[in-house]
């Protein structure tokens, strides 16, 4: 257990005892963390996203047992919201699991960033099926490991594993396709865990 999730643990149970600045402490932690879960994903439909999540996580607490980390439950009511809205839009036919978040919708805009490398990295995410996408940006963007992930998706971990491992195959080939230029594909490739630190070091309480 990380320093972080004993701390969490702390404030979660002042939380339940009572202690609402516990609690406004676990939200002003994770606001950035849920943004940029949502940003890449549904772009300026974010802001109603991230607030349904803290909601239902707080009429949700009672029912959390504790067998992860604050951040994995977290992320798994980020997910299910993410679920929710996609299929509140399309119908409950669409299929999450091979559809992308470009196909869900056309005009999606995301992160605004200026390096061109990042702005491929961001389009090539998005442009990969969506339970690809939403390993990869946990794993590079929140440095969540196979154990959280797997807790928060409510999949196995070999899944986990080969999602993630599938997700780097489809990602490559998706920003091969996308680049103006080779040399713009490679240096976005050898690039990514730079972009995946940038994007964790932006504030998105501006954007989202």
């Amino acid at each position: 257990m990380t320093t972080q999730d004993q701390d969490d643990g702390v404030c979660l149970e002042a939380w339940r005892a009572g202690d609402r600045a516990a609690g406004q402490r676990l939200f002003a932690r994770y606001y950035e963390p849920v943004a940029r879960f949502f940003i890449n994903k549904v772009g300026d439909k974010s802001p109603d996203l991230i607030q349904r999540t803290f909601l239902a996580c707080v009429e949700g607490m009672p029912r959390f047992r504790g067998e992860g980390s604050f951040r994995s439950y977290l992320f798994a009511v980020a997910y299910r919201q993410l679920c929710r809205h996609y299929r509140d839009q399309k119908g409950n036919r669409v299929d999450l699991d091979s559809v992308s978040a470009v196909a869900l919708d056309p005009s999606l805009s995301g992160i605004v960033v200026e390096r061109e490398e990042m702005r491929l990295f961001l389009a090539g995410l998005r442009d990969i099926p969506l339970e690809l996408q939403v390993v990869l940006e946990l794993h590079y963007w929140e440095d969540c490991s196979v154990t959280e992930i797997a807790v928060a998706l409510d999949i196995p971990q070999g899944t986990v594993k080969s999602r993630l491992r599938r997700g780097r195959e489809q990602l490559r080939a998706t920003v091969e396709r996308l680049a103006a230029r080779p040399e713009l594909a490679m240096s976005t490739l050898d690039g990514l865990e730079t972009w995946a630190q940038q994007v964790r070091a932006r504030s998105l309480r501006d954007d989202a």
